[in-house]
């Protein structure tokens, strides 16, 4: 392979959705079409690292996907709906045709199409997140299913199940209409966002991150960027990854022990991604209206720029938190902005804030509030409460390393007579 050419893996995973949006114009079937897409990934997968590439990878899908796409039509024939199917083809049967040239050639792109499919309002996000690293990441179903720590035959019925509800629900391969676009547009956005946090901090596992995942969200985050550069949310989001990323490598010791933010080595975060990050929402920002991925980004631009934690513009991040509270009405927002009241106006207004988070339903049994009030609990010098509170959360998580973290922290405590920091560590 040629020096400059990209690694057979991205080139697939670039070319994926391309071909599937060929196939599922050409045939009108999602679901056959992206089965015969994963059948000619693997087979590239397998022989271009050792003939090398063909002179047109995309054509070369295109036409491994094709007849492969032909075989799996005719060899479900037999059944009712493909006779249905059949009966109501066009007479000169195109599916036994080969792919004409100027689907071999042509630039168009239906990436965009294919994540409006993907996050179709009748899948949950579970399945949604599942088809679209499959459909538009070009993920095997195996890579999916260790990203998530399920078997791959659970995470093979959940996108099998996926997309049958699209089959089921009629939607035909296009873009939405004009009224309801905004709205699929969110949810493309909501399902990226998802992917990434997963990847950011895994919620099973022994492992923090998974770093397939959150690279693979930033991926489909820039192709979202590319496809809408007047989206300022969808820069926003790009923006909110590429700025929360930027502290990974910080963020874990040698051991994969999670270090806290104030106390990551702020020499190791990626300066690049912050100075792209930070132009992203400084572009975004001035379009309005102002949504909630471009105050996340926000955010976490001032804490990115912040030379240490004790010169980290906390009154404008509190006045960021404000507003995203009243934009998203999520109850982890409310209990971000509880500490970063804390961190303005001292724990005790803090801890208040968050005693009004107790009845929310949305918060019942997360280890997120235990450990907020841990943290203001040591940040006011109440030992006993801090250490309670800290192996409440423990034993609620179920990430690993968050677990250690929240025990070593409660030990820590507990071991110690010295009187709190005045700005005690939290997890990143």
């Amino acid at each position: 392979m040629d020096a400059a050419e990209p690694p057979v893996e991205d080139l697939l995973r670039e070319l994926a959705p391309q071909v599937l949006g060929v196939l599922t114009r050409r045939f009108g079937d999602f679901a056959t079409a992206e089965d015969a897409v994963q059948e000619a990934l693997l087979a590239a997968a397998t022989q271009w690292p050792v003939e090398g590439l063909p002179g047109n990878p995309r054509g070369w899908l295109i036409q491994v996907a094709y007849r492969r796409m032909v075989e799996l039509v005719r060899g479900e024939t037999a059944r009712r709906r493909r006779e249905d199917l059949v009966a109501r083809r066009e007479p000169d049967d195109r599916r036994s045709a080969p792919p004409p040239d100027e689907e071999l050639t042509a630039d168009r792109d239906d990436t965009l199409t294919l994540l409006f499919l993907c996050c179709h309002p009748a899948l949950s996000p579970a399945s949604a997140i599942a088809l679209t690293l499959r459909a538009v990441g070009g993920l095997a179903t195996a890579e999916i299913a260790r990203a998530f720590l399920v078997p791959e035959a659970t995470m093979a019925q959940r996108i099998s199940r996926a997309k049958q509800r699209i089959r089921a629900s009629g939607t035909l391969f296009r873009m939405p209409e004009p009224a309801d676009r905004e709205a699929r547009l969110a949810a493309v956005r909501h399902v990226l966002y998802l992917i990434f946090t997963e990847g950011h901090t895994a919620s099973l596992g022994p492992d923090l991150r998974r770093v397939d995942l959150s690279e693979e969200a930033i991926r489909l985050a820039r192709a979202l960027r590319a496809l809408l550069p007047a989206d300022a949310e969808g820069a926003g989001l790009l923006a909110l990854m590429l700025l929360t990323d930027a502290r990974a490598a910080a963020r874990t010791g040698p051991s994969g022990e999670l270090i806290s933010l104030a106390d990551q080595d702020r020499s190791r975060w990626d300066a690049s991604a912050i100075a792209e990050g930070v132009a992203l929402v400084t572009w975004a920002l001035p379009r309005g209206p102002v949504g909630p991925y471009q105050l996340q980004a926000a955010i976490a631009a001032l804490h990115d720029e912040a030379p240490s934690t004790d010169q980290t513009d906390w009154p404008q991040i509190l006045a960021l938190y404000e507003v995203l509270e009243r934009v998203s009405g999520s109850p982890v927002v409310s209990l971000n902005r509880a500490v970063a009241t804390a961190m303005v106006h001292g724990p005790a207004v803090g801890l208040a804030a968050l005693d009004v988070l107790d009845a929310d339903p949305r918060l019942a049994g997360h280890h997120r509030l235990p450990a907020a009030r841990a943290h203001l609990h040591e940040m006011a010098g109440d030992r006993e409460r801090a250490v309670a509170g800290y192996r409440t959360a423990a034993a609620l998580t179920t990430s690993l390393p968050e677990q250690r973290y929240l025990t070593m922290r409660a030990a820590r405590l507990a071991a110690t007579g010295d009187p709190p920091p005045a700005d005690a560590p939290r997890p990143a």
